[in-house]
């Protein structure tokens, strides 16, 4: 198998760091957290760069790129620290679009692409703990049209979002995966509530609260699709994690080679250089796992469902293990906030609970490999 990246990867992946290197750094993206936040302006940038429509078919107006392209874009974000919600409105929103209704299509995907319209997924509810089958918001067909009501969390730049992608349970109990559906809900609504909250790594999401909030249908049966997209929320999770890491140990290990202890460089010492080697370790397997997921999302359901959950099971030990060890080398320093490290550490930590959780993909793992488990299997 080729994991050579193409000139046009490439070539992507220099512009987003060169905006990175040149646009944004740690002064402000600490300026957006303590002004609240707010990502809007961020977001309006990278879509001149062409980034909101990166996955976007051209017919909508998009660039047409796929998984490897997003995965690339993912890194060097994450490697900026970008202070952006931009896998959920511009990679798991139009892969969640992508299955709706033609006119909802042509309704969304064209604005999305574009950036004039931030479209948010809200598919958690907190009773599900990751479960994306778990759904307790109801919609109810009436004669002025479908209603939702129910309360949806965590839907990443909730407050700042034009319309909602959510959702709703129209049969079944709130845990069968028959009886999903997804409807489109506009922002100011009648009956919703949109409340913003700031996150552990300075982002803000959402709760939505819905009482008869009227809605568009853009989906029926859906949950295969929702899969499908948290499938895509769970790669780019991983490829920014790399980001993130690679560049956590590159401050690491330049903060080693400057700080001194009895006179000397603490890099020189071979017990912490070879803690340093363990910890490019974890980066390299966390990378493998990377690729492997983003190379899946394509294959059938069952196999790439499996894929995605190994990868964040790997992930997440590698940024655990990354986060704990680099701030360890760094000491004191390594968890204050005026120090950039400390953030990257805080980002890993949010990594890891997006999309599932390690135990929670861990479990998802098990579940699927019960036909081979075994010393005989």
């Amino acid at each position: 198998m080729d994991f050579e990246f193409s000139e046009e990867q490439l070539a992507l992946r220099e512009a987003v760091a060169r905006w990175v290197d040149k646009g944004y750094g740690f002064e402000r993206r600490q300026a957006l957290v303590r002004a609240g936040g707010h990502s809007a302006a961020v977001l309006g940038e990278l879509a001149e760069l062409g980034l909101a429509g990166l996955v976007v078919s051209p017919e909508h107006g998009g660039l047409g790129f796929g998984a490897v392209e997003a995965m690339v874009v993912m890194e060097e974000l994450g490697r900026g620290l970008v202070h952006a919600p931009y896998s959920a409105l511009h990679l798991v929103a139009p892969a969640l679009l992508a299955g709706c209704l033609p006119e909802v299509q042509q309704r969304w995907l064209p604005a999305l692409a574009d950036g004039s319209a931030r479209v948010a997924p809200a598919l958690h509810e907190t009773a599900g703990r990751y479960r994306l089958q778990q759904v307790a918001t109801r919609a109810v067909n009436t004669a002025q049209g479908w209603k939702l009501t129910g309360r949806k969390t965590l839907v990443s730049a909730g407050d700042e979002a034009q319309a909602f992608i959510v959702s709703a349970r129209v049969g079944g109990a709130d845990g069968d995966a028959e009886g999903v559906a997804l409807f489109i809900v506009e922002a100011g609504a009648a009956g919703l509530r949109v409340q913003g909250n700031p996150l552990h790594d300075g982002g803000r999401a959402a709760e939505l609260h819905l009482d008869a909030t009227p809605a568009t249908q853009a989906s029926g049966q859906a949950l295969g699709l929702v899969e499908r997209a948290a499938d895509v929320g769970i790669a780019a999770a991983c490829a920014e994690a790399v980001g993130v890491m690679d560049r956590l140990l590159a401050i690491t290990v330049e903060y080693m080679k400057t700080r001194k202890q009895f006179g000397v460089p603490i890099a020189s010492f071979q017990a912490l250089q070879h803690r340093v080697a363990d910890v490019k370790m974890q980066v390299e397997l966390g990378r493998s796992m990377s690729y492997y997921a983003t190379l899946r999302l394509g294959s059938e359901d069952a196999v790439r469902r499996r894929a995605c959950a190994q990868a964040k099971v790997q992930l997440g030990q590698s940024m655990r293990f990354v986060g704990q060890q680099c701030v360890q080398l760094h000491g004191g320093i390594g968890v204050t906030d005026e120090y950039v490290g400390a953030h990257y550490f805080k980002r890993l930590t949010t990594l890891e609970m997006a999309w599932g959780d390690s135990l929670h993909q861990l479990g998802e793992v098990s579940r699927r490999m019960q036909d081979t488990a075994g010393v005989f299997a």
